[in-house]
């Protein structure tokens, strides 16, 4: 366990550039006149009762009690079936390495939300980026790269896991932006900041 740790020191630069470059990128497109606003009205002009109650549910896929409840379970599950903590530090390390830079960015770049009917209830964070897609990827591929590892040699299932690990993030992706909740550039770096975090993490703790 000790040694695991360890390992994570050196993902404190890692995060801290990535950190970085959220905000600055952040900075950027609140004071940058580009056309998302229309995207997004032309989004919100092709909703329909359907669509509503799919994206509600894709987009709870990642509310944070969920992700927060599923990782712990994940992490509980890996220990006690492994009789180890590696893969359980990694998947909590993924998701709230995420979490940290998504926090610490939204708090100063105050990006608002999309000038569009939101479906879901705002939170106090600004709409840059999405948390909600960033901690997608990092648990739901996190998991994908955990049971991938563990079922090698079997094909049909890894390829399931994997569809899975991909999917259900740009899923969340998809459900942010037809709910208003968030422009395009949110959910794109999104997808950034969680990728670059699960390899960081592969990179610190699995490698």
């Amino acid at each position: 366990m000790r040694d695991v740790i360890a390992r994570l020191w050196p993902a404190v630069v890692w995060l801290s550039l990535m950190t970085a470059a959220t905000f600055a990128l952040g900075e950027l497109v609140e004071r940058s006149d580009w056309a998302e606003p229309g995207v997004m009205a032309d989004i919100a002009a092709e909703r329909v009762p359907l669509l509503d109650q799919a994206t509600h549910i894709g987009s709870s896929l990642s509310d944070t009690p969920v992700i927060v409840v599923l990782t712990a379970l994940a992490a509980i599950g890996f220990r006690l079936a492994l009789g180890r903590w590696r893969e359980s530090v990694f998947l909590v390390a993924a998701v709230w390495s995420q979490s940290l830079v998504f926090l610490a960015t939204s708090a100063l770049v105050a990006r608002s939300r999309p000038p569009v009917a939101h479906l879901d209830a705002a939170p106090p964070t600004s709409s840059w980026p999405s948390g909600h897609v960033s901690a997608a990827v990092c648990f739901y591929g996190g998991l994908a790269v955990l049971l991938a590892i563990h079922l090698h040699g079997h094909r049909v299932l890894t390829g399931l896991v994997w569809a899975m690990g991909a999917g259900l993030p740009l899923i969340v992706a998809a459900s942010r932006l037809y709910r208003g909740m968030h422009y395009v550039t949110d959910v794109v770096w999104g997808l950034v900041l969680g990728v670059f975090c699960l390899a960081v993490m592969i990179r610190q703790v699995l490698r």
